[in-house]
């Protein structure tokens, strides 16, 4: 299982690979308007294994992830996604998160060490490493360029309709990439 959270915001801009224009040496620098700040955002909270999502947490801008926060969500509504999704023995969870203090702060270890869980080794700014880094924030993101979102619901709608849509083959393809990693 790999988790990793995302800001996702109401409005996002074109990026700059994308925005990019030919032009001659002599020719002036096309007019960009600045564009604003998004007017919200929500944090995304994914958990995700080789044959889709586990489970999905939003918060609002106004929250923020802690470590009774995190805690309490993988000993609550994680463990239960995993329980009912795969029938599995819970004990054979590996679990792959990066080094965000609320996911190796003491608690939280605990938590993990409690469900028996098997937690895989993140070296230190190594995005590489994390298959939403490279596999899963990209397209979603893609996906929601351009779009004016009006408030939290149609954000979390939005991202959830997404991650539903994926095929099964768009994640256990972000897990083989890690294998190569």
């Amino acid at each position: 299982m790999i988790t990793d959270e995302i800001w996702v915001h109401y409005f996002t801009p074109e990026s700059k690979c994308s925005s990019m224009q030919w032009h001659h040496t002599g020719s002036p620098k096309p007019k960009k308007v600045k564009t604003m700040f998004s007017a919200g955002k929500v944090m995304a909270t994914i958990f995700l294994d080789y044959k889709g999502v586990l489970y999905m947490d939003f918060l609002t801008e106004h929250q923020t992830i802690n470590t009774e926060y995190y805690s309490a969500l993988l000993e609550g509504p994680v463990k239960t996604a995993i329980r009912n999704k795969r029938k599995r023995a819970q004990t054979s969870v590996s679990f792959l998160q990066d080094n965000a203090h609320p996911h190796v702060a003491a608690r939280t270890m605990d938590a993990i060490q409690k469900l028996k869980w098997n937690v895989l080794p993140h070296p230190p700014y190594t995005p590489d490493l994390a298959p939403s880094d490279y596999h899963l924030f990209g397209p979603l993101k893609e996906h929601l360029g351009r779009k004016r979102l009006c408030n939290n619901e149609e954000v979390i709608q939005d991202v959830q309709e997404w991650l539903y849509w994926q095929r099964k083959e768009f994640f256990l393809s972000s897990i083989r990439k890690l294998l190569d990693r």
